[in-house]
């Protein structure tokens, strides 16, 4: 594990500082979208993969849905558990392994939560641990990058002044990941960390689907879930269903 990035950077401080103003209000008409179209039964279980902070479990509780979110981040974890209750329960959690099984209605991991293991074994562990947490006909919302989309609108360089640290961000694309490298200083000291996502397209997740017993059922382009056009969406959303057991 002490190998893998983001195994550190998103439990340091200053990863939670740069992305504290992630946008609440997006990720609410997202969620709204999502559930219009799901229409999942009421308190149905749903298990946010890759929750950081549980904005996304927060709201869909709020929603009345019985909501497991699940992080590696023990910082995350321990910022969401503040607005834990009797159906919202935040655990530290490794997604490559099985959390729990024929559990969940639906899975959703969301906000770009996946595509970072530079072994491709591990993004298929992910996809049937998945397989193995839902019930019969239960359903799996991966929300990523439009690679095409990411190759023609990458803002190379950025500069954002937050607490009065200035984080310095770079991205460029080699072999086919998005590679964001972030310079700061604090208290006297340099710091450099990356972030390393490899850009998949459809076609990589509909083989994981089929190896682990998934089904690509609805492909969405936007957070207002309108169709995906390649050429000019910004996102890649993706609904599986659970097909049969492994």
């Amino acid at each position: 594990m002490q190998n893998e990035w983001f195994s550190s950077w998103f439990d340091t401080p200053y990863y939670h500082m740069l992305y504290k103003n992630r946008d609440t209000r997006e990720a609410c008409v997202f969620i709204d979208h999502l559930t219009q179209f799901l229409q999942l039964n009421a308190h149905a279980k749903c298990w946010d993969l890759c929750c950081g902070k549980g904005r996304h479990s927060i709201y869909l509780n709020k929603k009345g849905y019985c909501v497991d979110g699940t992080d590696l981040s023990s910082q995350s974890i321990k910022e969401a558990n503040k607005y834990s209750n009797e159906t919202l329960r935040f655990y530290e959690h490794d997604m490559r392994n099985t959390f729990r099984e024929n559990h969940f209605d639906a899975v959703v991991n969301l906000f770009t939560s996946f595509g970072y293991f530079d072994n491709k074994e591990d993004d298929l562990k992910v996809f049937s641990s998945v397989q193995k947490s839902l019930k019969n006909d239960g359903l799996f919302i991966v929300d990523f990058l439009n690679s095409v989309y990411v190759h023609r609108s990458l803002i190379e360089s950025d500069m954002k002044e937050i607490d009065g640290i200035k984080f310095h961000i770079t991205k460029t694309i080699q072999n086919n990941k998005v590679v964001k490298k972030i310079k700061f200083s604090d208290n006297g000291k340099d710091f450099l960390f990356e972030e390393r996502v490899h850009l998949y397209d459809k076609i990589y997740f509909e083989t994981l689907a089929k190896q682990s017993g998934l089904k690509l059922t609805h492909t969405f382009g936007n957070y207002q879930l309108e169709n995906f056009d390649e050429s000019v969406s910004p996102r890649l959303i993706l609904v599986f269903k659970k097909t049969n057991h492994l």
